[in-house]
């Protein structure tokens, strides 16, 4: 391909001067489009403050929130009695005084009061790989690694730190709480009255059977001897039965009470959305101008849907919340009302854009009106709105979990509910997995109804 020399180029130019202005104003104006969008997002940086927010964000703490959805945290806490510690748990937790994980070791403290256990007067915890803490009444020796940290305590008092502070350790004031972290594995909070340890790990904790079931701590093998040929743990009952109910009833997953919720959800969508499209399908025919040719039914109809899907589902599902009160009738409600509006609208336009050509025809034999619109319309008509109602059968199951967060039942409370704890994120990452797994799966049953009604070229 030969090259234009620039003398060829101006003679070109010279001759036919209107081809080369049009070229230049559309790069012209592309330069200036190009410069204005530049400047606006300068501006917006600039008037947001972006890069402050982000310098300023605690990126720390989303490390945090995203490890505490794939693991779980054990935090016993060590008391200073005297000269005895005692190691508590929280009310609720799997382990308690009488009930010590193996990685927590106690030194007996004499012969302790009748009935009293989890008291000793030294207690070796280990957290994660060559990490420990070593306490005792009035010194405690944390072990990271090949550093070694001594601190002496004054019971009540102050807590101080023999040399130097390594990175890994943090004391704001003097002789206040001191904090040593040991990455991914935990941290521990060692004050004058005790020491609050959180010893993380990877997974979730007790996610089959909780601590309260006779087959919690015992292996896979252990539980399929029991659930086949083991004795029964309940008279009442079989092994099988037993295992059923308290994975169902799992205090800390709750499993019947998610599962119980999340079909709640998927009846809120069904529902709402069946009998969004059952009463949107006669009033389109009112609305189209093609189909009814009265104006002022038309537009009393368009601006009824208008009025309908102007109003977001959210806001619905607040006012059905405190009209019928929390629960499915309020989520079905703000479906219901939401969808209206929209398949009124596209139905609608659907029948506004059919090929008259089938219409006439039926006409033309002298059929009434009702089978015009039933052999004329409808078969043009139908496979549009099928396919059209189950797309937002399946992107209102995703719907229905936020309506749901205020108050209209579903899973969407459930989650919320885990989500205000602060504390049970692993609970949260549950339920979100299970919501995707659900929208996975209607999503796909939903384009393969629609591939069925429509046609495989129509939807690819």
């Amino acid at each position: 391909m030969a090259t234009l020399s620039a003398a060829e180029i101006d003679d070109i130019s010279a001759r036919y001067p209107e081809v080369f202005a049009g070229s230049q104003r559309k790069r012209r104006t592309g330069w200036l489009v190009g410069l204005g969008i530049a400047s606006y997002l300068v501006f917006a940086w600039w008037f947001f403050a972006v890069g402050s927010v982000l310098a300023g964000g605690n990126w720390g703490i989303a490390g945090i929130y995203l490890a505490d959805w794939v693991s779980y945290e054990i935090r016993p806490t060590v008391e200073f009695r005297g000269d005895r510690l005692d190691v508590t748990y929280a009310r609720f937790s799997t382990y308690q005084a009488d009930r010590q994980p193996d990685w927590v070791t106690l030194e007996p403290a004499g012969a302790p009061p009748p009935g009293v256990e989890g008291v000793a007067e030294r207690a070796v915890i280990g957290i994660g790989r060559d990490n420990s803490l070593d306490i005792t009444p009035r010194l405690v020796t944390v072990v990271r690694g090949n550093e070694t940290l001594v601190i002496d305590i004054v019971p009540d008092e102050r807590v101080t730190a023999r040399g130097a502070l390594p990175q890994w350790a943090e004391q704001k004031t003097p002789g206040e709480k001191l904090i040593v972290s040991f990455g991914f594995a935990g941290r521990a909070e060692i004050e004058a009255d005790e020491v609050k340890i959180r010893h993380r790990f990877f997974g979730w904790e007790n996610f089959v059977f909780d601590g309260n079931s006779p087959f919690w701590g015992k292996s896979a093998g252990e539980v399929l001897s029991l659930l086949l040929s083991g004795p029964r743990l309940k008279p009442e009952m079989s092994n099988a039965a037993l295992a059923w109910d308290n994975i169902w009833n799992n205090s800390e997953w709750q499993h019947g009470d998610v599962w119980t919720k999340l079909l709640q959800t998927i009846v809120m969508a069904f529902v709402g959305t069946v009998f969004a499209s059952a009463l949107a399908f006669p009033l389109a025919f009112v609305a189209a101008r093609n189909i009814t040719p009265n104006r002022f039914a038309n537009q009393l109809f368009k601006r009824f849907f208008d009025f309908l899907r102007s109003v977001d589902m959210l806001i619905w599902a607040l006012f059905f919340t405190r009209a019928f009160g929390p629960g499915p009738l309020a989520g079905i409600s703000a479906i219901f009302f939401t969808d209206t509006g929209t398949f009124g609208k596209l139905y609608s336009e659907a029948l506004e854009n059919i090929d008259d050509k089938q219409r006439e025809g039926i006409r033309s034999v002298g059929a009434a009106p009702s089978l015009v619109q039933r052999y004329g319309v409808v078969p043009q008509v139908l496979p549009v709105f099928l396919s059209q109602s189950l797309y937002f059968w399946e992107s209102n199951t995703r719907s229905a979990t936020i309506i749901g967060a205020v108050g209209a039942g579903g899973i969407g409370l459930k989650l919320w509910e885990a989500m205000r704890t602060n504390s049970d994120w692993e609970n949260v990452a549950y339920m979100v997995l299970l919501i995707l797994i659900v929208v996975f799966v209607f999503d796909n049953i939903s384009n393969v109804l629609r591939r069925r009604l429509i046609g495989r070229t129509v939807i690819d």
